[in-house]
Order: C-alpha cells, then structure tokens, then sequence
C-alpha cells in the first residue's frame, strides 16, 4: 500500500489545499492529511476545528477518488510523523518560486534524516496558486469575500469568526 503525507495547519483549508488533495489521491492508495500543531503560529481556528473541516471536505474526494484520505494531528518532526503513519511519501504544494527555496532546505533536511522518505512537489492550478490561509484570514478579517478561495463550509467558518 502507498501512503502519503500531505502536512500543514490547514488554518483555514483552502481550495488550494483539496487541488493538492485531490491530485496527491491519484497517486496513492492511503493519504494521511498531516495537520500541524503549531502553538507559535497561533491559529484562528482550534485543531479539532481544523482537523473537522479536512474530515468533512475531505469524505467527498475520498468518495470521489477511492483512495482512504484521513487527517491526523501532529506535534513532531514531519520526518516522525511520516515514520508513525508509514508514509513513503511527503507531498508538498508549491505556489511560487518562493516556495522552492524553503521547499528545498526542507527535503534536504529530511533526506539527512530519514533518506527512505520521498518527497514530491505538487503545483496547484493556476487559479488556485496565489491561495494562501494566512491571505485568506486576513481578508476575511478585514470583511472581504473569500468565496472563491474556500468552500462554503469553511466561508461560513471564517464569518463566524469575524462577522
């Protein structure tokens, strides 16, 4: 069985994130969406919040692609994380060049320790590569219509928040 690791806060899921999603399905058989615990970032939303919002977007492509996509919390090393869910695997999204660079230094580091896990970039859609949850938020905060960067569910999350 093919697993892989799609990790991030996911603070909100975007519809960059489900593109990723959805394209990282094709290409295994179990998808672990790998959702950050990050105290420092201070995220708008719980992590049972966001872990819920992955589950519920998530059920649909799961349906949809016939691959098992689960969300599972983590506080570690993303190299540990991968290890205890058995990925073979890391599936990042790159938006922009500027994303390489950090990308980069990353799998470096990784490959240093734990040379068995691969890790694959994955572009977004053209429409969807300028979608970040940090923009997000802040439009939304600022009372802007995020409509076309995020589900229904998750629009109706964010004006909970700031309407």
């Amino acid at each position: 069985m093919r697993i892989g690791l799609y990790p991030g806060t996911f603070d909100p899921i975007t519809l960059g994130h489900i593109d990723i999603i959805r394209r990282a399905s094709a290409l295994v058989d179990r998808l672990v969406i790998g959702v950050a615990i990050n105290r420092d970032k201070g995220p708008l939303f719980t992590l049972e919040d966001r872990v819920a919002m992955i589950e519920a977007e998530c059920a649909k492509l799961s349906a949809q692609t016939g691959t098992e996509i689960v969300a599972h919390p983590f506080e570690n090393l993303l190299i540990d994380c991968a290890q205890d869910v058995c990925a073979q695997v890391i599936v990042r999204g790159l938006r922009a060049v500027a994303d390489f660079e950090y990308e980069f230094q990353m799998v470096g580091m990784n490959r240093a320790l734990n040379d068995s896990v691969e890790t694959v970039f994955l572009m977004a859609e053209a429409r969807h590569q300028a979608i970040a949850s940090k923009l997000v938020k802040e439009i939304a905060r600022l009372g802007g219509d995020v409509s076309k960067f995020v589900t229904p569910a998750v629009n109706t999350a964010l004006q909970k928040r700031f309407g």
